[in-house]
């Protein structure tokens, strides 16, 4: 049994996902006290304030798997120089109503991978804008911003040798990070 629980909120819906690819390579990179809880936030509707009183039993998931995690790993792509839609219905939904937010004080990881060289570098700053305003602890350094290009993984899903240190030492400070903060 996991000593650390780390929900992994993909910004991604698409089946062949860089990000989910992403998502599933870094987490073996993982000590073994930590296991992950694959936060799905494809099935949401639109966030409606009206809704904040009997939340549908998709948006009462989240928030439970988002309370019970010691930490979270927010892995997305850039849409438009900024966090995809459903990334942010995510969000807004644990966070409401007013007050019971599911994400205040959860340490939380900002990476994800794209085919352009920035990396999402717009993207992970949007986010950590909207995680700064949720009393959420964000990694600062390293950052990770991952060019999803030839070799980025193995033949078997694992991080490529060429960035492999890098991408070890950013989930190490992470660990670290949650240890101090969770």
């Amino acid at each position: 049994m996991a000593h650390y629980q780390i929900a992994v909120v993909v910004g991604s819906l698409r089946n062949d996902s860089f990000n989910k690819k992403l998502s599933a390579a870094l987490q073996k990179l993982f000590p073994a006290d930590f296991g992950f809880i694959e936060v799905r936030i494809d099935d949401l509707p639109p966030y409606n304030q009206d809704d904040d009183g009997q939340p549908c039993t998709q948006v009462t998931r989240l928030k439970g798997e988002i309370s019970a995690a010691h930490g979270v790993l927010f892995v997305t792509p850039e849409y438009n120089r900024s966090i995809p839609g459903v990334l942010k219905n995510a969000i807004d939904h644990a966070s409401r109503p007013y007050g019971q937010s599911a994400w205040n004080g959860k340490p939380a990881g900002v990476t994800g991978a794209s085919v352009g060289p920035m990396g999402t570098a717009m993207a992970q700053q949007h986010l950590r804008n909207i995680l700064a305003y949720l009393n959420m602890p964000v990694l600062g350094q390293p950052e990770a911003f991952v060019h999803h290009k030839e070799g980025l993984y193995d033949e078997a899903g694992n991080i490529g040798e060429a960035s492999k240190k890098f991408l070890q030492g950013w989930v190490d400070a992470y660990v670290a990070w949650v240890k101090t903060h969770a």
